[in-house]
């Protein structure tokens, strides 16, 4: 079992490189990016895994302040959980202190949704992670909406996002971040009566 000490794990899903950095899948990449920049760290390459990581503190200081590993897997979506597992063992992590933040088909456009544990829906980004360690970790769940008209999800999530959502997505990343910190300083009951929409 976790206690307060123990550190945390955000890892934002995405995949490596410049032609994906503007896809929806990339949106865990986002936020883990503003985090970063909210920490005052700049991701480096993991010694341990193919990811990369920031460390710092979140929180105000003092005994409310959470010790973070921020990490964007490297190895492609479909095989995160590797990287994520590594990274876990190796900073001594309980899993019910994994964060994952991805985006979500099922889930509105700008939407958030907190949780702990449950399935997969599809995404492979968790697949492989729960596949590595088991569903017992945070998600929160960015809605990126369902792919119109005949249009096939793999295409609609390895688009950029549309001009439309571009107008909202810098505060909704931000949104999305601020429900991080407050899960890591809340808890997850507080961050989803503050988030959940």
């Amino acid at each position: 079992m976790s206690d307060a000490t123990d550190p945390w794990l955000i890892v934002g899903l995405g995949n490596p490189g410049p032609d994906y950095a503007a896809n929806r899948h990339n949106v865990g990449f986002m936020v883990a990016d503003l985090l970063a920049t909210r920490i005052g760290g700049k991701f480096k390459r993991a010694q341990k895994a193919q990811a990369q990581v920031v460390e710092g503190r979140m929180g105000l200081p003092g005994p409310a302040s959470r010790r973070v590993i921020l990490v964007k897997p490297m190895s492609y979506m479909n095989l995160s959980g590797g990287p994520v597992t590594a990274l876990r063992d190796f900073y001594k992590v309980p899993t019910d202190h994994v964060v994952a933040v991805h985006d979500e088909l099922d889930v509105d456009y700008g939407m958030l949704r907190l949780k702990l544990g449950g399935g997969d829906n599809g995404h492979n980004g968790l697949k492989s992670m729960t596949k590595a360690m088991g569903p017992d970790y945070h998600r929160v769940r960015f809605g990126i909406g369902r792919p119109p008209g005949r249009m096939q999800v793999a295409d609609f999530v390895l688009k950029d996002f549309s001009s439309t959502e571009r107008k909202e997505l810098e505060f909704l990343v931000d949104r999305a971040a601020d429900s991080v910190e407050c899960l890591l300083a809340e808890g997850l009951e507080r961050a989803q009566s503050a988030y959940n929409s």
